[in-house]
């Protein structure tokens, strides 16, 4: 950020009082300018022993699988993001079922919040940002095809939690080291 969006004067990079890291501020007016995490919304739908996967329309990783999940906007809570991007990605209208992933990215700065969700009938599509839409059981989940690490990990636990027939909320880090495919 080079101008403040308040008045337009050139900003400086450097600690606020009374703050511990540097943000930009501006040289004129002092608004501080904080740039915090994007929130990452979406579902991790299931039809009866089958999850729903979006094959990606767009890059990042055009081609590849993920679960219907998209920036949260302005104005909408966490659970209305995960729907209406699940609504976006696969023309589907689950019900949720409660938060079931909350996975930190630091390095990127993102925050993904996963809902597990169901779908009442099979009922889904591809929307415009998915090539097709797909559900799968466990056994048949296209592992080396997957978009991101936070798909698999989650995915994963839902493997696992399915074969225990208990789901519970799963917190993760995807470090750095991780970050081929975050």
């Amino acid at each position: 950020m080079n101008f403040c969006s308040e008045c337009g004067a050139p900003t400086l990079w450097q600690v606020p009082a009374d703050d511990n890291r540097p943000r930009h501020i501006c040289s004129a007016c002092h608004t501080i300018h904080y740039e915090n995490p994007k929130i990452i919304c979406g579902c991790l739908v299931t039809f009866e022993d089958q999850v729903l996967l979006c094959r990606r329309a767009i890059e990042p990783r055009h081609g590849l699988w993920t679960l219907p999940a998209g920036f949260m906007e302005n104005g909408e809570t966490a659970a209305e993001g995960a729907l209406r991007e699940t609504w976006e990605e696969a023309l589907a209208r689950p019900t949720l079922a409660g938060l079931y992933a909350l996975t930190s990215i630091p390095h990127i700065s993102q925050v993904y919040m996963i809902f597990r969700a169901t779908l009442a009938t099979p009922d889904h599509a591809p929307g415009p940002e998915s090539l097709e839409t797909q559900l799968f059981k466990a056994d048949d989940i296209p592992w080396d095809e997957l978009a991101f690490q936070t798909v698999r990990k989650t995915l994963k636990h839902w493997v696992d939690d399915q074969s225990r027939g208990h789901y519970s909320l799963h917190e993760m880090d995807i470090a750095e080291s991780e970050r081929a495919r975050a």
